[in-house]
């Protein structure tokens, strides 16, 4: 992944001079900062050998509900959207870890729902956003780096902590390899599950708002579609298993980032829109057979 991920990027150099430059960097930063943090929150969820389909759906839901409070300030607009993030995910993780509904049927019946709530909250147009502190964090940067990357960067920090340092990251990947050897094991395989579609749940709402800040609107018939096959594909290419038991964060990390910059070199050589979809189906193919040949052996 790594040396894929610095072949593109070299080719991309070659093919525009220009790729370097501090605008075009922030831009691919600005780009790929919510995807990655919706793909850390996968890549727990695929961990556990589950899958979070709803996450498209939350980000709607907080593009929603952060214009509405952010009358009260930021922070309260973030609470509540980050709050509504979380019952999602634990609504999800409830189906999974008690009704023992498969993740795919539970998070497809929530990505339904919870998309639908979204449109009624907010009108079938989108609506446009001006508050300064909003607008600050999807568009403004320090020391040269967005802010939403630094919000990125930081997430990813958490996450690594908690899979490779904590029990809780033990317990997980136990989980994901055996769920049936973790429960007779006694580990509280239900508790985990619900606490990973929670963070699965927060991580997707910041990313709704910092999508709300940095388009200057709310407008969730239409963000977040599709951002869950997005977020699939970067943990699937950056290495984790679709059947758990294994959580790579700076994988996934590099997954988002290769995805990012085949859509910025085809997008700026003027490749169809249709091309570049069939060229991330085709990676995620060969990832995914990578994936099976490396647990083979």
């Amino acid at each position: 992944m790594y040396a894929a991920l610095a072949v593109l990027f070299l080719a991309a150099v070659v093919l525009d001079t220009g790729f370097l430059s501090a605008g075009n960097v922030r831009i691919q930063l600005f780009q790929v900062a919510p995807t990655l943090l919706v793909a850390l929150g996968m890549a727990l969820v695929i961990g556990t050998e589950g899958v979070d389909l709803s996450v498209g759906a939350v980000i709607a839901l907080a593009a929603a509900v952060v214009p509405l409070y952010i009358g009260w300030g930021l922070p309260v607009a973030l609470l509540v959207a980050v709050a509504l993030g979380a019952v999602s995910g634990l609504a999800g993780g409830a189906m999974v870890a008690f009704t023992r509904v498969q993740p795919i049927v539970a998070t497809l019946a929530l990505m339904i729902g919870v998309r639908g709530v979204a449109s009624l909250i907010n009108g079938a147009s989108a609506k446009p956003v001006t508050d300064p502190a909003l607008l600050s964090l999807g568009s403004d940067a320090f020391a040269g780096v967005p802010l939403t990357a630094w919000l990125a960067a930081g997430c990813v920090a958490l996450t690594a902590v908690l899979v490779h340092r904590t029990t809780f990251g033990r317990q997980l990947v136990a989980i994901g390899d055996n769920r049936r050897a973790a429960r007779l094991a006694g580990l509280p395989v239900r508790r985990v599950l619900l606490t990973v579609y929670l963070l699965s749940g927060v991580l997707a709402a910041l990313a709704g708002a910092v999508i709300v800040g940095h388009g200057a609107e709310a407008d969730p018939a239409n963000q977040g579609r599709n951002v869950e096959l997005d977020a699939i594909t970067a943990v699937v290419v950056g290495g984790t298993p679709l059947a758990g038991g294994s959580v790579r964060v700076l994988g996934t990390v590099a997954g988002a980032l290769f995805m990012q910059l085949i859509t910025a070199v085809l997008t700026q050589h003027d490749v169809h829109g249709s091309i570049t979809k069939i060229v991330e189906a085709a990676v995620i193919c060969f990832a995914v057979y990578a994936s099976q040949e490396r647990g083979t052996r």
